[in-house]
């Protein structure tokens, strides 16, 4: 079919599950997830846009990936939640492809987030005296800026290799756009697409990688050196959070996009896109917040700020009651 002739017709998006039973239950499951992921991730950007202790690079690259965390699941959940509710399963040609673009872009920007952390993280093991100097502000931006270009340019190649395609099928058995979902569906054999995703991908997802484990490599063989269980204990509060987020996202990317095509399975694309597309964001607040002592602290600090300010608004109700 001609390209031009497919931008008329819309894809079917048949979700997690066809199950009629099921609608509600996956949409108190997504609501839930998508609260709790925005109020988290929302709280951790005003805990550190307020608190002058948390006013470092390491907390300024944690603001911007509670940002495109909420990005994320924003690029995905709303629309779930509307094709639960409506039963609409329907999404236009281009809509599908402006998704899959935004959740390609937003999502690799995750993983470049996590690779510059882990360089502020070796710099503040590895080399704390010249860290203001590695990590700051200036270079900080640029390489956030020079990350969204990458992470752009290479979301249109994904996108003008999808969209461009002859498709024979218009059901999509998953709950977003996504290349894996949408090369099944080609007329055409795909072989040379799943190839350029594979080559073309390992660049972008398995590049921040490597970084983030030459950095860990570097940072387990400097606190070795130290011979003191201090320094370890130290050392792991510090670097534990952004490790075990590295961890959980990477699992799931890997097994999503980087596994052999006889291993393909609807079913289960679509229980893991939920794990990184989903719970992986909305984890990350806590994650960093119950293993984060300053991030701890300035949460005290906030409810103890409020309690005070509760207690002077009583004291003042009171007077004003007594005075009447």
């Amino acid at each position: 079919m001609d390209v031009k002739n497919q931008t008329f017709l819309s894809f079917t998006l048949l979700g997690l599950s066809e199950k009629p039973n099921l609608r509600m239950p996956l949409f108190s499951f997504f609501m839930g997830a998508y609260i709790i992921c925005i109020v988290g991730n929302v709280l951790i950007l005003l805990l550190i846009s307020t608190q002058s202790q948390l006013h470092t690079p390491m907390y300024f690259l944690l603001g911007n990936l509670s940002f495109v965390d909420v990005l994320l699941t924003s690029i995905t959940v709303p629309r779930t939640l509307y094709s639960l509710l409506s039963q609409d399963l329907s999404i236009s040609f281009h809509g599908c492809f402006i998704q899959l673009f935004l959740f390609h872009m937003v999502g690799n920007m995750d993983s470049f987030l996590l690779a510059i952390m882990a360089l502020d993280r070796y710099a503040a093991v590895c080399q704390p005296l010249h860290y203001t100097t590695i990590m700051s502000k200036k270079k900080c931006i640029r390489l956030l800026t020079l990350s969204w270009a990458i992470v752009s340019l290479h979301s249109t190649l994904f996108t003008a290799m999808t969209s461009t395609l002859p498709y024979c099928s218009w059901v999509i058995h998953h709950y977003f756009c996504d290349v894996p979902a949408m090369l099944s569906l080609s007329c055409k054999d795909t072989s040379a697409q799943r190839m350029t995703v594979f080559i073309e991908g390992s660049l972008i997802v398995m590049g921040p990688m490597l970084f983030i484990l030459g950095s860990y490599v570097l940072i387990i063989r400097a606190v070795w050196k130290l011979h003191t269980s201090k320094g370890y204990r130290r050392t792991f509060s510090t670097c534990s959070s952004h490790l075990t987020v590295v961890i959980l996202f990477y699992s799931s990317v890997i097994f999503m996009y980087f596994r052999p095509s006889s291993l393909y399975s609807v079913a289960y694309d679509r229980i893991i896109s939920v794990v990184y597309s989903i719970i992986t964001p909305m984890l990350n607040p806590f994650i960093y917040t119950l293993r984060n002592k300053e991030v701890k602290n300035a949460v005290k600090k906030v409810i103890q700020w409020g309690r005070k300010d509760g207690h002077k608004w009583m004291k003042k109700q009171k007077t004003e009651n007594i005075l009447v």
